[in-house]
């Protein structure tokens, strides 16, 4: 990960912290986690760092939603895939 994309992730973070303020930092990555099995297959430790920001701007904007009053799930994630063309579970590359 380039130094650029740490600072952009870690605002990221301290974004949606800021948007769940009854959040404890370890809740939110935990969150963070299942979102990224949810949609990858994977766990946090095995997903690439763009899929993570996917995640992230993700339930960054479910959680701007929550706060316009305006609560529309985003469509289920589907199979899992990878945002990147990494391999997943099943052996297949992304496209």
């Amino acid at each position: 990960m380039t130094s650029d994309v740490q600072h952009e992730a870690l605002a990221l973070l301290e974004e949606l912290w800021s948007l769940s303020p009854d959040v404890r930092l370890g809740q939110l990555l935990s969150h963070l986690g299942f979102l990224g099995e949810t949609h990858t297959g994977r766990g946090l430790g095995y997903i690439d760092d763009d899929e993570l920001m996917a995640v992230m701007n993700r339930h960054r904007e479910e959680l701007l939603s929550r706060r316009r009053g305006v609560f529309e799930p985003l469509p289920p994630p589907g199979p899992a895939i990878s945002l990147s063309g990494s391999p997943i579970p099943d052996g297949t590359t992304a496209r």
